[in-house]
């Protein structure tokens, strides 16, 4: 099996998406023969594009998300990718509780993958401004860099 890395937020529309496109970048970058998508606990979004806010961001630093679509994670998701990556704690707990018998999907919290930040949650923008984009940005960035690193 390929490894290949599932993003999870709720609405997979702003945070999960970022983590998508930086790790998708890093991969280019380093190349890492990865697979990587999003998706989110809740369908709200379903079928949209991400954030306009997170779309920005993301252009400015060199990467498009503009033709990442939401969709709700799928009991299969737990089988079909090796990682399934949580970008806060309530969004793992619904994970583990949405996990069927037999899944294969290493579960965790994005951000236990970059040192002195395990246990934290990658900052939730989409009630703040644009500056709270940018600090998304940063953490799945610095996350996408040592997930990528630990996946070579």
């Amino acid at each position: 099996m390929s490894t290949s890395v599932l993003f999870v937020c709720l609405g997979n529309i702003c945070r999960s998406p970022l983590a998508e496109g930086a790790l998708r970048a890093e991969a280019a970058r380093t190349g890492l023969d990865l697979i990587v998508d999003s998706a989110g606990t809740g369908n709200w979004h379903a079928g949209e594009p991400p954030d306009l806010r997170a779309q920005a961001v993301a252009r400015r630093n060199g990467v498009d998300i503009s033709a990442l679509r939401a969709r709700q994670v799928r009991t299969a998701d737990f089988r079909r990718f090796t990682h399934v990556i949580a970008l806060d704690h309530d969004n793992l707990s619904i994970l583990r509780k949405l996990a069927p018998h037999g899944a294969t999907a290493e579960l965790s919290l994005l951000l236990d993958h970059v040192e002195g930040r395990e246990g934290q949650a990658v900052t939730d923008p989409w009630f703040g401004e644009e500056a709270g984009f940018e600090t998304t940005w940063a953490e799945v960035t610095a996350a996408a860099r040592t997930l990528a690193r630990a996946l070579q």
